[in-house]
């Protein structure tokens, strides 16, 4: 259910915009969407699992704000992780 460290650390790679960058927003809306994609799946097969939809839901909000943040300094940027991880906006 959760993102195993080994993962995270590819995710980290992937989207890094710099060598050891963990905090830029690519970064954090990557893990977050791999955390998602994670809790949907489990939810799929608990549907009364409560406590982790509403964790699920407080992470959707957490990256819909990084995004707009995102969006709002740089939109060739935004554009760009949209695309990568395949994301509706």
């Amino acid at each position: 259910m959760s993102i195993t460290p080994e993962r995270k650390q590819e995710v980290i790679k992937e989207y890094a915009i710099k060598e050891s960058d963990t905090g830029s927003p690519e970064v954090q809306v990557a893990i977050l969407t791999e955390r998602i994609n994670n809790l949907t799946e489990h939810l799929k097969k608990n549907m009364k699992d409560h406590h982790s939809r509403r964790g699920l839901l407080k992470m959707v909000g957490m990256r819909r704000r990084l995004l707009t943040y995102l969006q709002r300094e740089g939109m060739d940027r935004y554009q760009t992780l949209i695309k990568r991880l395949n994301l509706r906006k």
